[in-house]
Parts: C-alpha cells; sequence; structure tokens
C-alpha cells in the first residue's frame, strides 16, 4: 500500500499527498471507535482507486502534535517579534518557547523591523535580547523589512522541514514570507490570504510547498495555556536551567525557595537571566492555579 503524507484536512475528507499527486481520502471507520483522528502532517497508509476516491488505512506514530493548530510531526517553529511596532514582547516569546521545546519541535527566532527602531538605547536593548537568547543556545535571525535578512540561510532553514509560523498579531510573518518567495504575493497581517479565504470561511490547517519544504498555512498558536505541563517539569523546558537541574540538592527542586539550589546559585552569579527566571516563577504559579482549578 502507498504510504504519504496528510497536507490538508476539510470537511471530513483527508488529503494524502503521494509521490507529486495529491489524493482525497476518508479516514476508516474504526479510526473513530479507536479514538484516533488524522491530523495535518500525519504519515499515513491508503488506497485510493482514483485521486477523488481513497481511504486512510492507517497512521503511523507522530513524533509530536498540537492541539491548536490540529498538526502533527512538526520539525520546526520560526517565532517572529518585532523589534518595534509592536514593541519586543519578552514574556509572549518565553511563553512560546516553553510550548515548543515540550512539543521536541526545533525553534527559531526571528526578529523583524530592526530597520525601524528610532533610538540608540532601544536598538541596544533588542542587541541585548538578541544576546540573550543566543547564549541560551537559540537560533536567532534578525530581520528587516527590506531585504536585508539573509534569504539563503531562510531557503536552507525550510530545506525538507515541516515549519509552523507563530508570534504576535503584526509582527510581519506575511511581509517575511513574501520576502523569501516573492510569488505567494500574501496580504500584509493575512498569511492564508492566497487561498482566497473569506473572512466568515472556516479556517483550517493545511501544509503549502515552500522551497523545498512545507509550511503550515495556520493562523499560528491559538492556545498558549499549560496544559500538559507539570510543575516538576517546567525548568526541563527552560536550557539553562534544564543544564543545572543535577546540581540542586533535592530532587524536585522547584527553583524557588530550596536551599542548595544550582539554579537560584546561577541567578545570583547572574549566569542567568532574571527576566527570564521571573517568567519562570510566573508560568509555575500559573500551573499550581490551573492544577487547583482542576
Amino acid at each position: 500500500m502507498p504510504e504519504g503524507r496528510i497536507v490538508k484536512a476539510l470537511a471530513g475528507f483527508y488529503y494524502v499527498s503521494y509521490e507529486g499527486n495529491v489524493f482525497q481520502c476518508r479516514g476508516r471507520g474504526n479510526f473513530r471507535k479507536r479514538k484516533i483522528s488524522p491530523l495535518v502532517g500525519d504519515w499515513v497508509e491508503f488506497e485510493s482507486s482514483s485521486p477523488t476516491d481513497g481511504y486512510i488505512l492507517d497512521i503511523f506514530e507522530r513524533k509530536n502534535e498540537l492541539v491548536r493548530p490540529p498538526i502533527a510531526n512538526i520539525d520546526q517553529a520560526l517565532l517572529v517579534f518585532s523589534a518595534v511596532e509592536p514593541a519586543f514582547a519578552p514574556v509572549l516569546l518565553d511563553r512560546f518557547l516553553v510550548h515548543i521545546e515540550h512539543n521536541y519541535i526545533h525553534p527559531v527566532i526571528v526578529v523583524s523591523k530592526m530597520d525601524l527602531i528610532s533610538s540608540e538605547k532601544e536598538r541596544l536593548k533588542i542587541e541585548d535580547y538578541i544576546s540573550l537568547y543566543r547564549n541560551i543556545g537559540y537560533e536567532v535571525i534578525p530581520t528587516s523589512t527590506k531585504t536585508e535578512a539573509d534569504l539563503t540561510h531562510f531557503h536552507e532553514l525550510f530545506k525538507d522541514k515541516v515549519t509552523v509560523f507563530a508570534g504576535q498579531s503584526g509582527v510581519g510573518k506575511s511581509s517575511l514570507l513574501n520576502l523569501i518567495n516573492p510569488e505567494l504575493k500574501l496580504e500584509t497581517n493575512e498569511i492564508s490570504s492566497h487561498l482566497g479565504r473569506g473572512k466568515h470561511t472556516t479556517r483550517h490547517v493545511e501544509l503549502i510547498p515552500f522551497g523545498e519544504g512545507l509550511v503550515a498555512d495556520t493562523p499560528g498558536f491559538s492556545s498558549l495555556d499549560f496544559n500538559g505541563i507539570g510543575q516538576e517539569t517546567l525548568s526541563n523546558l527552560f536550557p539553562e536551567m534544564e543544564r543545572r537541574l543535577d546540581g540542586c540538592k533535592f530532587r524536585g527542586c522547584s527553583h524557588t525557595s530550596e536551599p542548595k539550589c544550582a539554579v537560584k546559585e546561577a541567578l545570583a552569579a547572574a549566569e542567568i537571566d532574571q527576566e527570564r527566571y521571573d517568567h519562570y516563577v510566573s508560568f509555575l504559579q500559573e500551573i499550581k492555579d490551573q492544577k487547583r482549578r482542576y
């Protein structure tokens, strides 16, 4: 049986890409009994008598999946945050990073609109953030509204990968995609405008060919709560903390009030950024409050 990838799900049909062609398929009836729902990005086994009449027979194991947007087997997330207009939002970026790390997705941070920074003070502040995240180990790519971005590097980034975009509204996601691939001709602030969707049309996730890879056509993450992330695992999702966990005296250390905590010692020595640590404490409290509610 042929094996392909679901590139679109719409109105009960799954569109499977196989050897350059797309086959419209339905899911097997027993998927519902087994409480399995095919997702865009799934690798599947299918059979088809024609391009519009096929059935998905089996879904292969996923390496990751997101609930909102509903998509599986993502390789990387481009987290696009603007330097200005809107202002750089480190707490939101850290929230995104926690979710990306939790789902074993490789994050790439893009800082857009660098050329629109109006003051030297603001430029130094943004450059400090760029240095901070790079020192933690994240890839950070500063871009401008012009053609300053290293487009060759972007094309390499997308090669053979499934990429999802995320970030604040108005940060320049569509502008960046247009810059990399002018044929898309996307309207600003509307990544999915090339599909001709009206305001009241049902939204769906689709993988579109982009360079030598695939980009998820989706409005991005619509849910950023911490469901599924435990208090004891949150620090694992902060790489600069995760590297120090073995140095804590107590197993299951929350890195807040315990003695002989390697994370707190690194914080005192300015080896861990205070703002990032504050975000960690805030997220930890949110998880505790969430647990109490349920």
